[in-house]
């Protein structure tokens, strides 16, 4: 009786896939989630080789990956991989190539945030979040000058000048706090210079002196001087003031304040005590008509921080 080869009568799993086993007719064999039967004796050719391989059954894929609601498919260095939904509020991150996406989280928005001001020396504290911030500090302003009962009847001391001012932007990434010092205004007396104004500054980034206090009528009393700044981006002086004066003839107005970087200078007046300065502006001084009448004290300094993110 003739003998019949039937051959292999059911099909050989050999598992996955493996590049040095030989393989014969019906192996079956695994790879990326897909199977594939040997067509012909193989060993070391890749199951995509149509001449040694077929397709048995393709794999789940992107269905078989993805397995909860908001689950993300992406492809690493090796398949297909899922990446679970995030956290309520994050966005999808990608890290640039060769590295596989991520969810972020939303960071609040930079830029111009808050605003601390000081009118007393203090101490600024670092709010949450801040990284930079742009101070403006200035020097307290100098008191105006009295005028005396002298012989010339009408006269005028000569107003304070005013505290100079700094604006410095400043990285705070690594600060938390810093001492603020702000400086009185020079008091305005009778029939006596106005005292000098003194030194405002934001710990040791930069400071900003104080005006100069206003003369007391007389021969060779002139303009007054402004205070100076150091240590800002910008340093702005203070204003000056204009001269003391007499006269014999009609009444005069005194001699305004110096004007500080925010302006509020004593304002000028005839035959009376001079006006306050205000935000490091100088005192006007004080005027009279054979009297003695007093100049306007200096206005304290001022602290601005603006706070950004």
């Amino acid at each position: 009786m003739a003998e019949i080869n039937l051959g292999a009568i059911k099909f050989n799993w050999k598992g996955a896939y493996n590049n040095s086993t030989a393989y014969v007719v019906d192996d079956v064999v695994s790879s990326g989630g897909s199977s594939y039967v040997c067509i012909l004796a193989s060993q070391g050719n890749a199951v995509t080789n149509g001449t040694y391989w077929n397709l048995m059954a393709q794999g789940g894929g992107a269905s078989s990956t993805l397995t909860t609601q908001g689950d993300i498919l992406y492809r690493d260095g090796s398949g297909l991989q899922r990446l679970g939904a995030g956290t309520s509020g994050q966005f999808l991150k990608t890290q640039g190539s060769g590295a596989n996406p991520v969810w972020g989280a939303v960071t609040a928005d930079s830029g111009f945030a808050s605003t601390q001001v000081f009118t007393s020396s203090g101490t600024w504290t670092k709010p949450t979040g801040i990284t930079k911030i742009r101070v403006y500090i200035t020097g307290s302003g100098g008191g105006g000058g009295g005028s005396t009962n002298s012989t010339y009847g009408f006269q005028s001391g000569s107003g304070g000048g005013a505290g100079a001012t700094a604006i410095k932007l400043i990285d705070v990434s690594a600060v938390s706090s810093v001492t603020v010092t702000i400086a009185s205004g020079g008091n305005g007396n009778d029939a006596a210079a106005g005292s000098n104004g003194g030194t405002s500054s934001f710990g040791s980034y930069c400071s900003a002196s104080g005006g100069t206090g206003g003369c007391v009528p007389g021969a060779f009393n002139f303009g007054i001087g402004g205070g100076s700044a150091t240590g800002g981006d910008i340093n702005i002086h203070g204003g000056g003031s204009g001269m003391a004066l007499e006269s014999a003839g009609g009444a005069m107005t005194s001699s305004e304040g110096g004007s500080s970087y925010w302006g509020a200078a004593g304002g000028g007046i005839w035959s009376n005590n001079g006006g306050q300065g205000r935000l490091g502006a100088g005192g006007a001084a004080g005027s009279g008509n054979n009297a003695v009448n007093r100049g306007g004290s200096g206005g304290d300094g001022i602290c601005y921080v603006e706070e950004y993110k």
